[in-house]
């Protein structure tokens, strides 16, 4: 594999983004424009009714983001008019046919002029709606793939997906891609286009029966749970894009695609600034709880690695994987490529549980009164059977000793139960989602990605500004400098 110069190839680029509004796409867009000016053209696809409503998105969502302030200062006066002649919006919907693009004149626009396809567009959250995560996170991907096809200039198509389409699988996870209808635990059957049917089937019952969107909603994200189970997933975030990958394995014919599978993505490590990040992101739900003094136990296996990766670092990844196929210095347009950090340079729940410990003791959060939260050592549970004994513990014991003498006892215990009830059933539902990951005993490999990074050394690639080797992160310097203060600055508040 050979490179060029990354800031070479970018130029006079036209790149369509999908997802737009994502976390890692804006901070794609704004490397993009910040290395290299003389790009031509970046399309941004953005769920809209019309163009003025994308518009408002454009600016509201992304340019106005305190990530773009180095943009900003570099371009001073001239930001707006550089971002008018960069950016293009899309009005658009990647779960729809031709990404629902209603301008059969921009259609046809997009189609001649893009040299790069970059799909980022994805619905993350473990329990989404089956409907919803099929409709984006797999079907979509089948009409990005099919509008690529249409593009004349087409060099590379690169997708975004999870390295998490591995499941629980424990061991060394190679990248290997996922073969069509073959599922984790052995259970054949697994029919991408039967999945979408049986949704419309489940949606069609439930509207005959006059049920409420809100039981829609419900019923929509346990089948996607429970058909996620089935095949040996344990979400339905993952089920879904391991069947996306599924569909350009059988799909891609002569078209360049290149698969990213990032870990867990954490703030930014270096650019445009150490610690911007957007969203309380996977295990940074924790990290919040804890600095707020409402995280009282953490289930996890201290030992085991969990596999964090900046932001900016995955974003580099996928500009040199880019560059590296789209340049066609690769025999292999169906390269996939682990973005991550556990066999590079690892890092353990122990690391969290101590910086986290550290940080918050030294700098607590100030909460809306102006006190600050001080934390503790918090307990830590091994086991699901050591957290069921918690729970129990702490929440139902103390109500075995309370004395139904009169009605207002009775009415206090009614109370109580209900509203212990409704905590660990929130509680047990959040340990069943993040279960697969606190106790994940895996490791991704990344020989692809080590062969990546070899190959821009060796080449003209200015690794100075599109570093992705996680070797360089020392982690306490990065978790207590710039994590945790950037979960503070941009999420706490």
């Amino acid at each position: 594999m050979e490179l060029g110069s990354v800031l070479h190839f970018l130029e006079d680029k036209t790149i369509l983004v999908t997802g737009a509004t994502g976390f890692l796409a804006k901070i794609f867009v704004e490397k993009i424009l910040r290395c290299q000016s003389n790009v031509k053209k970046l399309y941004l696809l953005l769920r809209a009714t019309d163009i003025e409503s994308a518009t408002h998105r454009l600016h509201h969502e992304i340019v106005e983001k305190e990530l773009f302030r180095l943009l900003k200062e570099k371009l001073g006066t001239k930001f707006n008019s550089f971002v008018s002649e960069k950016l293009s919006v899309v009005p658009g919907d990647i779960s729809k046919q031709d990404l629902d693009l209603k301008d059969s004149i921009l259609m046809d626009h997009i189609c001649n002029q893009t040299d790069i396809i970059v799909n980022i567009a994805a619905t993350t959250n473990f329990d989404e709606r089956y409907d919803v995560a099929l409709g984006i996170n797999t079907f979509g991907v089948k009409h990005v793939l099919n509008f690529a096809k249409k593009c004349t200039k087409l060099k590379v198509l690169l997708h975004v997906s999870t390295a998490y389409v591995c499941g629980e699988r424990g061991g060394v996870v190679v990248e290997d891609p996922q073969e069509m209808g073959v599922s984790l635990n052995g259970v054949v059957g697994l029919d991408i286009d039967m999945e979408m049917k049986l949704v419309q089937q489940k949606l069609n019952q439930l509207r005959e029966q006059g049920a409420s969107e809100h039981h829609i909603k419900l019923a929509m994200k346990e089948l996607g749970i429970q058909r996620a189970n089935m095949y040996g997933w344990p979400n339905t975030y993952v089920f879904t894009k391991a069947m996306g990958e599924m569909l350009i394995q059988t799909s891609k014919e002569n078209t360049p695609v290149v698969i990213v599978r990032p870990t867990i993505i954490t703030s930014t490590y270096r650019e445009p600034f150490p610690g911007w990040v957007e969203g309380v992101r996977t295990i940074d739900s924790l990290i919040v709880a804890y600095g707020k003094g409402k995280l009282s136990c953490f289930l996890a296996d201290l030992k085991a690695v969990f596999d964090v990766i900046p932001a900016d670092m995955v974003v580099n990844a996928m500009i040199v994987a880019m560059v590296a196929h789209g340049n066609k210095s690769s025999s292999d347009d169906n390269i996939i490529y682990h973005v991550g950090s556990s066999v590079s340079n690892p890092v353990r729940y122990q690391n969290l549980h101590d910086y986290s410990f550290k940080y918050f003791t030294a700098k607590p959060w100030i909460n809306k009164e102006g006190k600050p939260i001080r934390v503790g050592k918090i307990t830590i549970l091994s086991s699901m059977a050591s957290f069921h004994r918690y729970m129990f513990i702490r929440y139902l014991l103390p109500l075995k000793g309370l004395k139904l003498v009169n009605e207002a006892s009775c009415k206090y215990f009614q109370e109580t139960y209900h509203e212990l009830y409704r905590k660990i059933h929130g509680v047990m539902r959040l340990v069943d989602l993040y279960k697969p990951y606190v106790f994940f005993n895996g490791v991704f490999d990344n020989m692809n990605t080590e062969k990546l990074l070899r190959a821009a050394r060796e080449g003209r690639a200015e690794m100075d500004l599109f570093f992705f080797d996680p070797k360089i992160i020392d982690w306490e310097e990065y978790f207590m400098n710039i994590h945790f203060p950037g979960i503070s600055m941009y999420i706490f508040k």
